[in-house]
């Protein structure tokens, strides 16, 4: 019997188990170019608070996904960054692209008509899911960062609502 997996909207209460899952990312080494969690203070507040969503099931949260804006600028209003983080314990199990449809609904009821993602090559399976939900590969930023002394591409992805930002 398979578990009952819900997405449901992040609660800041949500955060102990979120940012565990971020850590687990960080520590992979090709999920971000982060090295340390910030603060819930800080995520809050670079996070879009009306896309951001946790998938759990009555053991806790196995993954969860977010919207950052990619400017203040009012022009880009409906352009965001995508964040998803699948637990190790759940990774292979269809959560993240469970995740990624879902926040990509939840970006067109909150009139986001771009999303787009850095990923690194080496995370194999984020590419898989992205490529799946109709991202598209527009570029690649070849040593974009360095982390523990070598340095990393990332290759940049998009996805255009067909039914917001249209007209």
């Amino acid at each position: 019997m398979r578990e009952e997996i819900y997405i449901e909207e992040m609660l800041p209460e949500d955060w102990g188990q979120v940012s565990q899952i971020y850590r687990e990312g960080i520590e992979t080494g090709y999920a971000t170019f982060e090295k340390e969690i910030p603060s819930w203070r800080a995520w809050d507040n670079s996070h879009s608070p009306e896309c951001r969503i946790v998938a759990r099931s009555k053991e806790g949260i196995l993954g969860w996904a977010a919207l950052s804006p990619v400017s203040k600028r009012s022009v880009y209003a409906g352009v965001a960054e995508v964040s998803v983080y699948v637990s190790k314990c759940s990774m292979g199990k269809g959560i993240g692209g469970l995740l990624l449809n879902a926040l990509i609904q939840k970006s067109e009821e909150n009139g986001f008509w771009t999303l787009q993602a850095g990923i690194l090559p080496e995370n194999k399976a984020s590419l898989k899911v992205h490529y799946k939900n109709g991202f598209r590969e527009v570029g690649r930023r070849e040593r974009l960062g360095k982390m523990d002394g070598r340095w990393h591409d990332k290759i940049l992805l998009e996805r255009r609502s067909e039914k917001v930002g249209v007209d």
